[in-house]
């Protein structure tokens, strides 16, 4: 009985060793994931491939167009919209997605530069008005800032708008002071080198995008995707997800 114990035990843990996630993941819940990641792969034995794709836009980068164009891929992290797109297309096992946390935007400006007001909405509307270059993700945000929210404001004759395929492109860009501010989901601005977090946006103006994720249709590893949801969602996950600049789920 002892042998017959031990061998079933071996055999779990080589399954366990052997088995391989695949997950791709926006910019929003990044932060928090990286943080989390090394405790997931410690405890469940399971290796895990990081790809990273775009919650939703135009151009080779996003999660979709990846998906569409057939990478192997068991578990996607991005904003609920871009989600709501995957589950519309069939590309998510239905029933596996769960949300992760929150994030409202945010404004940041290369390190030691002057610090705009953006408390109020007039206050944001001159500052932004007040600099050379804006730079913004085409994701979630920016379309929402571009399509919606500045031509609200009466911004869109007034200010120069740079739109790159990802956050991370976009911090880049304000770190090496190409840019002025960049405007994105708080959890792409703190804690980035190079560039000064200035805080939200005031709430009349605000977009509050929920981070999901969701098991890919055709996923053969749908039981060490679900633990890594788990513990995304789990207790564990609230330091990092609040140093991360985002805000927990209220379940």
């Amino acid at each position: 009985m002892k042998y017959i114990l031990s061998s079933i035990a071996t055999i779990l843990l080589s399954t366990s060793a052997m088995a391989q996630l695949t997950v791709m993941i926006s910019g929003g819940f990044s932060g928090p994931y990286q943080k989390m990641l090394p405790q997931f792969e410690k405890a469940s034995g399971v290796t895990v491939t990081t790809l990273s794709g775009a919650s939703q836009g135009s151009g080779p980068k996003t999660i979709k167009a990846q998906l569409d164009k057939g990478a192997s891929v068991d578990v996607v992290i991005l904003s609920r919209e871009g989600l709501a797109e995957l589950m519309t297309a069939g590309k998510i096992i239905p029933g596996t997605d769960v949300d992760l946390a929150t994030a409202p935007l945010g404004a940041a400006i290369p390190t030691g530069a002057v610090k705009p007001k953006i408390s109020t909405v007039a206050e944001l509307k001159q500052s932004l008005i007040d600099t050379k270059l804006i730079v913004v993700p085409g994701s979630t945000s920016g379309i929402y800032l571009v399509d919606e929210l500045f031509p609200r404001l009466g911004l869109t004759n007034l200010i120069s708008v740079k739109v790159t395929e990802r956050g991370k492109e976009a911090t880049t860009m304000l770190a090496a002071k190409e840019v002025g501010m960049a405007i994105q989901p708080t959890s792409e601005l703190v804690n980035i080198a190079g560039i000064d977090y200035i805080g939200r946006l005031p709430k009349e103006v605000q977009l509050i995008q929920t981070f999901s994720a969701a098991i890919v249709t055709g996923s053969k590893e749908t039981k060490p995707a679900q633990q890594l949801i788990q513990l995304l969602t789990s207790q564990q996950a609230t330091q990092a997800i609040q140093n991360s600049g985002m805000d927990l789920i209220q379940r």
